[in-house]
């Protein structure tokens, strides 16, 4: 079970990086949501996913008496979606305003700030 997670992790976080390579706008918002839900698939993997019996342990005992399923990648994953998603939406917030502004997603065209006779800056070092 975890080998195939493992592999869909895998297939997840290339995928989100191939998305925010690309020049749109768009393509790169998809990557930054595939690639969150890549982190919360990676957490929740490496917590060892199990079905035994829920994370709670009686009052009488300080331990708990059989295998139980850890709750801290559970509660971090909570978390992350959360975050992740106010993320997404900010950013899709600020993309749509920039295309409102600009009438495109293509961010070669996006060099508002910068003149059209100007040379492009540098690409490496």
């Amino acid at each position: 079970m975890e080998v195939y997670l493992a592999i869909l992790i895998g297939c997840f976080f290339t995928v989100s990086i191939y998305l925010l390579m690309s020049k749109y706008v768009i393509r790169m918002l998809l990557g930054v949501g595939i690639l969150g839900n890549a982190v919360n698939l990676l957490i929740f993997t490496a917590g060892r996913i199990t079905r035994e019996v829920p994370p709670i342990i009686p009052e009488e005992l300080q331990i708990p008496a059989e295998l139980t399923a850890n709750p801290l990648p559970q509660a971090l994953v909570l978390t992350a979606i959360v975050i992740s998603f106010s993320f997404f939406a900010f950013l899709l917030v600020l993309g749509f305003r920039s295309y409102q502004d600009l009438k495109t997603d293509d961010t070669e065209t996006m060099r508002f700030a910068e003149p059209v006779d100007s040379p492009k800056p540098p690409l490496g070092y």
